[in-house]
């Protein structure tokens, strides 16, 4: 008569574990990622020690909640870099990760934040960097893409992708793509673009050092 008990609390501890998850990605969304953990607790209704007992840190909470955009992240820029066209390649990165992004706003926080021990998102971060670093190349070498591009140009249009604010999800994702066009239309080799200004320090706001 006992025997169906455990599988009954292993049914109860996923649901517990996804409503975790899914308040955990709705207050990173809308607050950030230094949203307190009880909060989410809160949110989940579930008491602390649940929580705590799923996720002992908030660094694996962040991992796991992103875990499905960092493999999509990931296969976007795979899909790219295996393009033989590399400008083509680019574009669909620069398209799709900015959709990616605009469709979960605590995500990009995560990604260009790399979350303080949460090496799975850093992992992420440092392939993906990598990945384009290597396929901005070789679409300069084909004469498409502007010479003095540089990835924290790419860093840059993430973070005001993330600014995109709108009534709706749908509408905020339409606006990404129109913004992420105009990106591609900046970032194309043109005998006619003016060269572009120096950053003058990093993309975090930070003045550059003496």
């Amino acid at each position: 008569m006992t025997a169906p008990l455990p599988h009954t609390l292993r049914s109860d501890a996923l649901e517990n574990r996804d409503r975790i998850l899914d308040a955990a990605r709705a207050l990173f969304s809308t607050e950030g990622l230094d949203v307190p953990m009880r909060k989410i607790a809160r949110r989940a209704e579930v008491g602390p020690a649940t929580l705590y007992r799923h996720f002992p840190t908030k660094q694996t909470l962040v991992a796991d909640a992103f875990a499905e955009q960092l493999h999509a992240c990931r296969a976007i820029v795979d899909e790219g870099c295996a393009d033989p066209d590399p400008w083509h390649g680019l574009c669909l990165v620069i398209e799709r990760i900015c959709e990616l992004h605009a469709r979960d706003r605590g995500f990009t926080e995560a990604f260009l934040s790399a979350f303080p021990g949460a090496t799975d998102v850093a992992a992420g971060r440092e392939y993906t960097v990598r990945a384009v670093a290597r396929l901005a190349g070789r679409a300069k070498e084909a004469g498409r893409l502007r010479s003095d591009f540089v990835l924290d140009d790419l860093v840059l249009v993430l973070m005001a992708n993330k600014g995109l604010n709108a009534t709706s999800n749908a509408t905020r994702v339409a606006a990404s793509r129109r913004f992420a066009a105009l990106a591609i239309q900046a970032f194309e080799a043109c005998p006619h673009h003016a060269p572009l200004p120096p950053l003058g320090g990093d993309t975090t706001g930070r003045p550059p050092e003496a």
